[in-house]
């Protein structure tokens, strides 16, 4: 990682980062909080996606997995960090149960590291639909593309794939519960790490993909490759994450910032 001596990157301070980062994702067209779905009033007449005594469910890849405990009485727990992991999906959720302690939320964490769309789909019903979430937050795609180019992994998916299961995951979602508030967060990547040139531009029609899913459905959309690349302006891309995939502790804050501006929290 550079250090301050031998860094171009100027730092400035984490206030004037966030608020320049969010005039420009609004100036980009990703208003977050102001999408439709999570503009809707709530049962207190609010802004916020989240009511009252809600159940909230984290779900996607290793990036919401973080090293999640599966110890049976810490992954079942609500609001119990070893069962929450250690990414973004801890973070933002201490930061709404600081900032509503009232609230009586429950919060769950479902990730699975390496898990694409299909293996989401395999264990929905048991690591989703039972739970009955009022919210659910998914982040999944990087592995959809990333395994394609391992040929020891033999995974021939394609954005198409990955986008007609995206849909039908969803779609399934909101059969099962009509009134569910869905998050979607773009899959992403850094140019760092394991990340390579030739990458592109294919991944970005994976991030295309899920937009589309989040449009269709009416889903809260947080653009998080536009995120990191206006975050890569402030520290360089392994400020971020490491190997161009994982989040570092600041990647992840950067991440539940985001997460809880989008629900209106």
């Amino acid at each position: 990682m550079m250090n301050a001596e031998n860094s171009t990157f100027h730092p400035m301070p984490r206030r004037r980062f966030l608020k320049r980062s969010g005039l420009a994702l609004g100036a980009a067209g990703f208003p977050l909080a102001n999408h439709p779905a999570a503009a809707a009033p709530g049962p207190a007449g609010d802004r916020q996606l989240i009511a009252e005594r809600a159940t909230v469910l984290f779900q996607g890849d290793s990036i919401t997995d973080a090293g999640r405990s599966r110890a049976a009485g810490e992954t079942d727990a609500p609001n119990n960090q070893p069962g929450l992991g250690n990414g973004y999906a801890w973070l933002a959720a201490a930061g709404l149960l600081v900032s509503r302690p009232a609230a009586g939320l429950k919060i769950f964490n479902r990730g699975i590291s390496g898990n694409k769309v299909y293996q989401l789909a395999e264990r929905w019903e048991q690591d989703c639909l039972a739970l009955k979430p009022e919210v659910v937050s998914i982040l999944v795609g990087v592995n959809d593309f990333w395994h394609t180019r391992d040929p020891r992994l033999n995974y021939r998916g394609t954005v198409e794939i990955y986008e007609r299961d995206y849909q039908a995951l969803v779609a399934r979602t909101q059969r099962a519960l009509p009134k569910v508030r869905l998050v979607l967060c773009e899959p992403f990547v850094l140019r760092c790490g394991v990340v390579r040139e030739e990458w592109f531009p294919e991944f970005d029609q994976y991030r295309a993909a899920a937009r589309r899913v989040a449009e269709k459905h009416r889903a809260v959309f947080i653009p998080l490759q536009t995120i990191f690349d206006e975050a890569t302006k402030y520290a360089p891309p392994e400020h971020w994450a490491g190997d161009g995939v994982h989040p570092t502790a600041a990647g992840a804050s950067l991440m539940a910032h985001f997460w809880l501006k989008a629900v209106g929290a």
